[in-house]
């Protein structure tokens, strides 16, 4: 049994409960944004990053892939007048092979090249938010100016600056449109991870207090069925066990 006061006290909540309040700096909170939580699920920055990179994806398939279907087929059909083909059938499965192969060509071309840029912005933008723990139109045209800017690096300082240009104004629309959006929900989303923070941590607070209930629950009725004699009738049991004869050894068995 341990001495007094080594363990937690009964009033202070233990360490897993946590505390309502969010982390002091930045940079644990950027540390906070690429892990689970207690039930195992990413913040829903992470979460929101991970969705726009897969819709720039499948936008910049759609958007690359739809026109190159058309033109590689018109430019097939063009190509291949001259062409014996055994049927009518024939033609038209070749010219749709030579659309299908331009619709994957040119979609994975856009849709990769979009999905990076959405990726690289997204995540510049969100860490500055997170670190300074507000969202500022400057966010979203810092993102977008390195994320031009690194897009257009190897074509030169001119390149690399125009791009960083096109980036920053590109940026600034879309960070209006995302605020306006939080605007209208009635919360950022700073403000939705406090509140869902001290929620979490209000709902532990009160799982162990009710632990600590019952834990005490079981000590009054330990003791109550001590001071009503328990101990009394076991110790009488034990020694009536102790009273009865011994059993009879091999030998005098045999005799």
């Amino acid at each position: 049994m341990g001495a007094p006061g080594s363990g937690p006290e009964l009033g202070s909540a233990p360490r897993h409960v946590g505390t309502a309040q969010p982390p002091g700096t930045g940079w644990e909170r950027l540390r906070e944004l690429w892990h689970r939580d207690e039930l195992q699920q990413y913040p829903e920055e992470t979460i929101n990053i991970i969705k726009a990179t897969f819709s720039g994806a499948v936008i910049g398939w759609v958007y690359g892939g739809f026109p190159a279907f058309q033109h590689a087929k018109t430019q097939y059909i063009e190509r291949s007048q001259a062409e014996i083909f055994h049927n009518r059938l024939d033609a038209v499965q070749s010219a749709h092979r030579a659309a299908i192969r331009g619709f994957l060509r040119y979609g994975w071309r856009w849709s990769w090249r979009i999905a990076t840029f959405v990726a690289i912005f997204n995540t510049v933008s969100t860490g500055l938010s997170v670190y300074r723990n507000k969202t500022t139109f400057s966010h979203f045209a810092a993102a977008g100016a390195f994320t031009g800017g690194l897009f257009r690096m190897h074509l030169g300082l001119s390149r690399m600056a125009a791009g960083s240009v096109f980036g920053a104004i590109f940026g600034i629309p879309s960070g209006g449109l995302l605020m306006a959006v939080q605007k209208l929900a009635g919360e950022s989303i700073q403000e939705k991870r406090t509140r869902e923070r001290r929620l979490l941590h209000e709902q532990k607070l009160a799982e162990w207090k009710a632990r600590l209930n019952v834990t005490k629950a079981d000590l009054e009725e330990i003791v109550n069925n001590t001071q009503e004699g328990t101990m009394e009738r076991d110790i009488e049991k034990i020694q009536e066990l102790l009273n009865l004869p011994n059993n009879p050894l091999p030998s005098e068995d045999r005799n």
